[in-house]
Order: C-alpha cells, then sequence, then structure tokens
C-alpha cells in the first residue's frame, strides 16, 4: 500500500474545488452503502432533495466543525503525544471505530500483547465521531462478491453482518457503555412508484440472502410505524439498531484503556512501511502495522489513490415536543432511510431530536477533505438543503430550530467494496472502505483481523471470518486529477438528474440516467 508513491500534487488552493457542484450519490440493491454520514458543502445532492432557502426559515446552528454528538456529550478529555520512537507487538494506525475494536478484540484475544494505538486527533475524531449511528447489518460490496466468490460466499458475509448487529450490543452491555442504543431495526421507505420498484427489488434479494426476518410494507402499514409525507411504502430488518456515535466511541476507548492498551493522541501517520509506522514523534516498529483510518487515508504517504474521501454532512434538531411526534409517529424508534439514489437518512434520537443527513457537494480535488475537516463549517446552503428534506418528509417540523449541523469524511474504494487485508509477507494489515456503512461493518473487520493475526502468528487456524469474501480483496486505485474530481461530480450529477426526473414521473421504473451511472460506477 505504500510500496509505490501514487500520490499527486493538489490544485493550487485558489482555484477552488471545480467549476460546479454537481451533486448525488448512488444507492445499490444489497450494497450496503446507505448512511454513515451525509453531505458535505454544497447543495443537496437529491434532485427529490434539493433546497431552496428562499422557501425555507433561517436556522440558528452551531458554528463549530465538531459533531453534534460531541457538542451533546463533550470533547474527550486529551491523550499525550507519542513521546518518541518506541516498539510495540501490534501498532494499530487510526483511533475510530476500526482501530479500537481491533485493538478490544485483540487484546481479549491475547492480554499479553503490547498494542498501540497512533491517533492524529482524538479518538473518534473521524467518522466515528460524526456518523448518523446507524448500527445495521448493511456492508459496501456484497452483491459484487456474489459475483466473484458465489451466492453461498456472499450469504455467509450477510449471515455474519446480521450476527454483528448483536454483537455490538452484547458488548456494550458487558463494558458498560451507555451508547443510547435502541434495537429498532431500520425501515427504509419510497416516497416515488419507482423507488417502489427498488424498494420491492431490495426486499427480494435482502430476502434471497438469507434475511427472511424481514417485512415489506403497504403505505397505511408504513404510516403506522412512521408517517413520512408521500410514503408509498416500506421494508423493515430487525437487523439494526440506534446509537450515539460519540458515546460509543468514548466508551470503546476506554475500554480498551482498562484493559492496557496505549493510545497516543495528536500523532499523525505520515506514513506506513512494513513494521515501521512513521509520525513527527517518533516512529512505532511492530511486526504488525494495522492502517484503520478510512476517510483520512489519503492523508498517508503513497494512499492518496487509495481510497477517495467522500464529503458528507447532518443536521440536528431540537429536543422536539410531544405534539410533534404525536403527528410523527416513530414510536419504534427505527433508523430510517429511502429509496432515492441521493439517499437520506435518519434517527430519532434517545432525547427526542430529529438527526438527518444526506450528501452534498461529493468530493474536493485532490482528496483534500480529510485535510480541512477540523475546520471547515457546514455552509449554509448545505444546513438549508437537509432542513427542506426534514421538512419535506415531516412537515410539523417546519418550525423546528436546527440546533447544529456537521460534515465529515467516509472512505471509498474504487469498485465500491469494503475490504479486510492481512498482508503475511509484510505484516501490514488495513480494514475499511466503508462507503458511509462502518458502524457495524468495523466491529467485523476488528474480529476479522484478529483472527488473521492468530493465524499469522500461530496462535489459531483459519476461522469462519478470514475465509469471508472480503478477505484479501484487491482493488485497483482511482484515476488521477483531474478525472477523478470529473468522473465523481459527473456521476453524482447523473444521480440528481435521475432522481428529479422521477420525483416528476410516475413510471415505476429507475431512470435510464441512473441505471447508466450504476454501470459506468461499477456498483
Amino acid at each position: 500500500m505504500t510500496s509505490a508513491n501514487n500520490d499527486e500534487p493538489d490544485r493550487p488552493d485558489d482555484a477552488g474545488d471545480g467549476p460546479n457542484s454537481g451533486n448525488g450519490t448512488s444507492r445499490g440493491t444489497g450494497t450496503g452503502t446507505p448512511p454513515g454520514n451525509g453531505p458535505n458543502d454544497g447543495t443537496s445532492d437529491r434532485a427529490e432533495n434539493t433546497a431552496h432557502p428562499e422557501n425555507t426559515p433561517r436556522t440558528n446552528t452551531a458554528p463549530a466543525a465538531i459533531s453534534f454528538w460531541y457538542a451533546q456529550d463533550g470533547l474527550p478529555a486529551p491523550r499525550p503525544p507519542l513521546p518518541g520512537d518506541t516498539t510495540a507487538d501490534v501498532c494499530i494506525v487510526g483511533g475510530g471505530y476500526t482501530g479500537l475494536w481491533t485493538a478490544y478484540y485483540l487484546k481479549k484475544a491475547a492480554p499479553y500483547l503490547n498494542i498501540t494505538i497512533l491517533e492524529g486527533k482524538f479518538c473518534g475524531f473521524g467518522a466515528s465521531g460524526r456518523n448518523g449511528g446507524w448500527l445495521y447489518n448493511g456492508i459496501a460490496g456484497r452483491d459484487r462478491y456474489a459475483a466473484l466468490h458465489g451466492h453461498d460466499a456472499a450469504v455467509r458475509l450477510q449471515h455474519a453482518m446480521n450476527d454483528t448487529v448483536a454483537e455490538v450490543i452484547r458488548v456494550t452491555a458487558e463494558e458498560n457503555i451507555d451508547a443510547d442504543i435502541h434495537h429498532g431495526g431500520v425501515l427504509e421507505i419510497a416516497r416515488t412508484p419507482a423507488q417502489l420498484t427498488r424498494l420491492k427489488a431490495f426486499h427480494t434479494a435482502e430476502t434471497g440472502f438469507g434475511e427472511t426476518d424481514r417485512t415489506l410494507h403497504d403505505a397505511a402499514e408504513t404510516a403506522g410505524r412512521i408517517r413520512v409525507a408521500g410514503a408509498l411504502g416500506s421494508a423493515w430488518t430487525p437487523h439494526g439498531a440506534r446509537l450515539h456515535p460519540v458515546k460509543l466511541v468514548k466508551g470503546l476507548a476506554a475500554a480498551v484503556e482498562a484493559l492496557g492498551v496505549t493510545i497516543h493522541e495528536s500523532t499523525p501517520v505520515t506514513e506506513i512501511r512494513p513494521k515501521h509506522a512513521l509520525t513527527p514523534h517518533g516512529t512505532v516498529r511492530a511486526p504488525y502495522i494495522l492502517r484503520c483510518t478510512e476517510g483520512f487515508t489519503a492523508s498517508i504517504k503513497g494512499a492518496r489513490r487509495a481510497w477517495l474521501p467522500m464529503n458528507s454532512s447532518m443536521i440536528a434538531t431540537e429536543p422536539l415536543p410531544a405534539e410533534i411526534w404525536d403527528t410523527i409517529g416513530w414510536d419504534g424508534r427505527e433508523t430510517l432511510g429511502d429509496m432515492a439514489h441521493a439517499y437520506m437518512y435518519a434517527q430519532r434520537t434517545a432525547d427526542n431530536r430529529i438527526a438527518l443527513g444526506g450528501r452534498g457537494y461529493p468530493y474536493r480535488y485532490g482528496s483534500r477533505a480529510a485535510r480541512l475537516a477540523d475546520t471547515a463549517p457546514t455552509p449554509p446552503a448545505t444546513v438549508e438543503a437537509l432542513r427542506e428534506i426534514l421538512v419535506r418528509f415531516f412537515p410539523a417540523t417546519a418550525d423546528a430550530r436546527i440546533e447544529h449541523a456537521w460534515s465529515g469524511v467516509l472512505g471509498v474504494p474504487r469498485d465500491w467494496c469494503a475490504t479486510v487485508t492481512l498482508d503475511r509477507t509484510t505484516g501490514l494489515g488495513w480494514a475499511g472502505g466503508y462507503v458511509g456503512s462502518g458502524v457495524a461493518t468495523t466491529n467485523l473487520a476488528a474480529r476479522t483481523l484478529r483472527d488473521l493475526i492468530q493465524h499469522d502468528s500461530g496462535q489459531a487456524g483459519p476461522t469462519d471470518l478470514t475465509t469471508l469474501p472480503w478477505v484479501h480483496h484487491k482493488v485497483r486505485n482511482w484515476e488521477p486529477e483531474p478525472f477523478r474530481w470529473l468522473g465523481v461530480h459527473a456521476l453524482y450529477a447523473a444521480y440528481r438528474t435521475a432522481d428529479t426526473k422521477e420525483s416528476t414521473s410516475n413510471a415505476p421504473t429507475t431512470h435510464p440516467i441512473a441505471r447508466t451511472a450504476n454501470r459506468i460506477s461499477g456498483r
């Protein structure tokens, strides 16, 4: 991953991020691409969900780059940076869910291991502290893995993801981590005839991958769960839960420290080599170096084109009064998504807010998004766009105050497939490329990395997890600039256009523009 330098120079800062802010995002059946975060700067990428600020009340948002979750729960006390050169048995680069879960399971399996985590900012600074709080069973790339390895292999992967939701809930209870988890399942709705057709196909496909406990609902049955304006139907799966992302990441960090894991924050890793993690403060030498950096992978030398850092944003309302909830329903507190090509996703929080995301300006030239994540506030146009989605879905929230807006980046491989790898010749490992579906997938990745290391070190043999089809999956790099920027923005513009046309038509089929975009993107 770092043997060949595929870095490229950024465009000068005064050149901006490109001539247009084409938007959009795709969600293929069974690929597990929904939540994670939402849009970043620019306007919403859904035609159906395009904002018109002149028709929308102004919002009162916190002028901060941190997420609502941190604004509510507080920033963590800083941990000291790496004091100099040192050694470890396992060095984990990245203090988000993947890195923390990996340290947790390795230390539980082998308490004698000396494990060090290096985090560039603070634990949970990235997507782990900014996501939509969807703990669910989606995994990016499952359909592709079915094509590459056979249907049965993909069914095994799906069953592992179903079990992962329960595993996270189990561990949080065992470790006394109060992450506001509510196991209400996932409800995905359709608001146009074309979306309804995709919803039914999605439901059938998921059933075919062994998820026989899911249910399909018509408009009336959907309204019995949640009253979304214009909803034509919905599908529900029990394999999902709402949670508070920051409470989970804080609890995991405390749990691994209690097990004896060393965490160094404010320690950015600039380069990874076999048995070496290089930082401005010194070098950590270890037989195993694990890259768990997701949307920040592009900041590591030689990895600029490995995973694309996709921008995303969210908003959170003030706590809503009982009369609004009487209108909306949502008593089951399911996580909520839709079937637009440029989807939305939301949760009803523990203190009765709505936290909602989508996606706006999708990508910054030269993979620069990661370097701006801690300083760039969410632009007013994006906040207004997300608010309009909120009001369109729930008209009763028209006068609700938006108390916070935030943005972040997620990691997208060129083939949109999450993967986990350990190179036994170099000791380099990595996991990620979750495409926004990482809250549960990080846990499965961590347990898989644990098993791969135990197998490599002679402590155990292959396991059910190490033989899953996403293990050791290889993917080519993204195209160099300007082709990367042009391709991503053209793709997102196509999805936005397709959503526009579907929202103004009664046609029950996916618009040809979206089908073409799916083929081009390889999703």
